[in-house]
This record gives C-alpha cells, sequence and structure tokens, in this order.
C-alpha cells in the first residue's frame, strides 16, 4: 500500500515536467528565447539576502541649507547563485534617539531584477539638506538602516552629508527610489 501514494507522486511529478516542457515552443524568433532565458534564470533564484551583498556608498552632497542632495547606495551579489529584487529598500534616518523612515518616490516603478553573482543593483536617497543647528528645521542624521524588500535584517551606514531638511517633526524632506540596475 506504501508504494502506491510515492508511485502516484512520482507520475504527478513527471507528468507536470513534461508538461512545462511541452509549454516551450522553442523560441520562435529572438523575442522568443530571451523570454524563455530571462524566466528560467528567475525561477531558480531566491531573494536577495542582506548577509549576501556587499554595499557602497557615494553620495552628491547637498552643499548648504535649501539645496538637494542625493545619496547612492550599490550593493552587489556576492551569494555564488542567482537572487532576485522587487521594489523599494526600506530606509530609516536616525538622529539620536529618533528615527524617520523615509516614504519611496511616489512617480518611480519598481522592477524585479534578477541578480548573477558579482552583478550589481543601486537605489539613491534624495534629500534636502537642513540649517545647521535648528533640530525644528533640520535633522542631524548619524546613522542610515536599511532593509531589502521581503528581508528582515537590517544593514547600515553612517551619515555624513549633513542635516536633513525636517518638513515636520516626524517627517524629513527625503525620499528613496527603487532598486535598479547598476552598471548597465
Amino acid at each position: 500500500m506504501r508504494a502506491l501514494p510515492i508511485a502516484v507522486s512520482a507520475l504527478t511529478a513527471l507528468v507536470a515536467a513534461l508538461a512545462l516542457t511541452a509549454c516551450d515552443d522553442g523560441g520562435s524568433g529572438d523575442e522568443g528565447g530571451k523570454k524563455a532565458d530571462s524566466s528560467a534564470s528567475s525561477a531558480g533564484s531566491s531573494a536577495c539576502k542582506a548577509d549576501q551583498v556587499g554595499q557602497e556608498v557615494a553620495a552628491s552632497e547637498a552643499p548648504a541649507a535649501g539645496d538637494t542632495g542625493s545619496v547612492s547606495v550599490t550593493l552587489t551579489n556576492r551569494s555564488g547563485g542567482d537572487c532576485t529584487l522587487e521594489g523599494f529598500p526600506r530606509v530609516d534616518l536616525t538622529a539620536g534617539g529618533t528615527t524617520w523612515s523615509l516614504t519611496p518616490e511616489e512617480s518611480a516603478k519598481p522592477e524585479k531584477l534578477t541578480l548573477k553573482p558579482d552583478e550589481t543593483t543601486a537605489f539613491t536617497i534624495t534629500y534636502v539638506r537642513g540649517p545647521a543647528g535648528d533640530a525644528t528645521k533640520g535633522a542631524a542624521v548619524k546613522t542610515v538602516k536599511f532593509g531589502l524588500p521581503g528581508e528582515d535584517a537590517d544593514l547600515s551606514f553612517p551619515w555624513k552629508y549633513g542635516e536633513v531638511a525636517l518638513r515636520s517633526e516626524s517627517e524629513p524632506d527625503a525620499s528613496v527610489g527603487p532598486l535598479q540596475r547598476a552598471g548597465d
């Protein structure tokens, strides 16, 4: 009796695999081949993990209060296999005992990215520089914490780019862009 469920399960798996193979039309033209390649590579990958990415931070610092600056964070897949990302990273700015979560850029459209080993992706934090020494108008940010979509672990880096203007006590004048392919 026990062999029957195992045999049925194996037969079901074989039929499913054959059905998926039968769906491939053999790549009728270049576009069909590209679609098959991209779906095959993303099917075998898992979500990128915080402990499996390298990070590099570069800034175009806002020179004075009221100016806009940007901080780009480039992430490199160090997992040894393909991994995927889609969406916006979670980004928090911390100053003293206060933490502000950044909102995603309203007009940005995230795309699903599959990163091969050593490929990179990046996101950008855009901010308005606040006045130095006025805690009601600017936050003296010390640390940026961020997390990858679908991942609970945080990565961080020190903030060295001046105060961040505050729209209100609970909202910095800053936003985060989606993860995008880097190096194209």
